[in-house]
């Protein structure tokens, strides 16, 4: 089982990265190969609308990284993505991410039949937070993929990926924050809920297919 992160953080390694990093390390014990991307690290030029990509199942630009890290996902059987809020969305990197797959979607589904999940963070409690994972969901339904929430096997109510908060509390008219999302034990308990769901998804698919 390979289980693939991409993070559309413009901050590597902070709360975004942190939440895949705790979906991963719980796959990892469950038996899956692992790897975390920053887009950050890589340089991904926007989408041209050139259309080439209704035609043939290609995309036209050719010298940035974008064909590596679609090899990655086309090789993974789990894509989970992450992103904080900005303006109750994802960031510019993901979105500049998800344009450029337009190509493994238009002509034929190269994702068809893989697990997919996401994650979000923001600053408050209800910071866009729903609004941010629905957009990451209907991406991934649209390519495909069968896509797993957070919700507890056991009966917990979670119907959505993790979603972290920096809010702590209010004191007066004061906001308390957390310091990160290690912090926020339900994101985390949510987390590894969510890679435990990736995981039977993975060999359910299998056991459909053989």
């Amino acid at each position: 089982m390979k289980v693939l992160a991409i993070n559309g953080s413009h901050r590597k390694g902070q709360n975004t990265a942190r939440m895949l990093a705790v979906v991963l390390e719980e796959a990892r014990t469950l038996g899956a190969e692992t790897e975390l991307l920053e887009l950050s690290d890589y340089r991904i030029k926007p989408c041209l609308a050139c259309n080439k990509c209704l035609r043939v199942v290609e995309c036209s630009i050719k010298d940035d990284d974008m064909r590596m890290i679609a090899d990655k996902m086309l090789a993974a059987d789990a894509i989970v993505l992450g992103s904080p809020v900005y303006i109750c969305n994802v960031t510019g990197l993901m979105k500049n991410f998800m344009d450029r797959t337009r190509w493994m979607h238009m002509r034929k589904n190269l994702l068809h039949g893989k697990v997919g999940a996401a994650v979000t963070h923001a600053g408050l409690r209800n910071g866009g937070q729903e609004l941010t994972q629905i957009i990451m969901e209907r991406y991934l339904i649209g390519h495909g993929l069968t896509v797993v929430d957070s919700r507890d096997q056991e009966g917990g109510v979670y119907n959505l990926g993790p979603m972290g908060t920096m809010f702590e509390r209010l004191e007066g008219d004061r906001l308390l924050w957390k310091r990160s999302v290690d912090e926020d034990l339900l994101a985390l308990h949510e987390c590894r809920t969510l890679a435990r769901n990736i995981v039977r998804q993975i060999q359910l698919s299998r056991s459909c297919s053989d």
